[in-house]
């Protein structure tokens, strides 16, 4: 009798435990019960929300280029309201809405987190 040597065998059995892994990654899907069943259940029990991580994945609104449009897209910001902003242009900080009397406190709380001033553009002198 021929003896196997061990790398073959290890080489094979490897092999058999990826070929099993595949197949069972092929067919959890299938194994599942369907979702309608019973719902998920969340098991956070507090929201955090920090201006820094929640609005991380948007860019702010920058008050002095933004379009109508954009400002519209902002919560609690109308058409009216947007107009407003605009004709107030320039702003040097973002805080301007509030003291300029544009927004009220409780709007401005709702849209400071959201929104930015970016310095002027430097424009070449001749």
């Amino acid at each position: 009798m021929k003896r196997i040597p061990a790398v073959f065998v290890a080489v094979v059995a490897m092999a058999f435990v990826a070929s099993m892994a595949m197949a069972a990654d092929s067919t959890a899907p299938a194994t599942t019960a369907p979702a309608t069943t019973a719902p998920a259940k969340t098991t956070t029990t507090t929201t955090h929300h920090s201006s820094s991580k929640s609005h991380a994945t948007h860019p702010k609104t920058d008050l002095n280029t933004a379009s109508k449009e954009d400002l519209m897209k902002l919560p609690g910001v109308d058409d009216a309201l947007a107009d407003k902003i605009v004709a107030a242009r320039p702003y040097k900080s973002h805080s301007e809405l509030e003291s300029k009397h544009i927004v009220t406190k409780e709007q401005y709380s709702k849209l400071s987190a959201m929104v930015t001033v970016a310095p002027p553009a430097k424009t070449a002198s001749k």
